[in-house]
């Protein structure tokens, strides 16, 4: 597999940025360029899909950081596409699930806000 980004563009659809099975220093800023590039095609909606993704350190997660403000900043939501449970894990402890909208499947992630984002602990009544 590459350790580039891949883009699915689809008219009127979100546009769906396939991102590689490690994200570390040697390809964040790619990755952070596909995603840039994505948004500046004028995609109101881009979702990171990062099914294939086993590892990301964390310049790997600055870049998703810096691409969600960049892409909120241009007006397009940024959703990621983050089944793994061990990254959604990581993203958790980085208190990263605050800030970038972490969906569990597909279906979630193309429903947006509506759809169920990945849940943590429930909290106190």
């Amino acid at each position: 597999m590459s350790d580039m980004a891949s883009v699915t563009p689809a008219d009127g659809q979100p546009t769906v940025v396939s991102l590689p099975r490690e994200i570390d220093v040697l390809n964040a800023y790619s990755i952070g360029e596909e995603l840039a590039s994505a948004c500046l095609r004028g995609a109101k909606v881009v979702i990171a899909d990062m099914t294939a993704t086993t590892f990301c350190d964390s310049p790997g997660i600055r870049m998703l950081v810096l691409a969600w403000r960049q892409a909120t900043a241009m007006g397009t939501e940024l959703r990621m596409l983050v089944p793994s449970a061990s990254l959604v894990r990581t993203m958790k402890l980085l208190g990263i699930d605050d800030l970038l909208p972490l969906y569990e499947s597909f279906d979630e992630a193309l429903a947006g806000p509506a759809g169920l984002q990945v849940s943590g602990p429930a909290a106190p009544a």
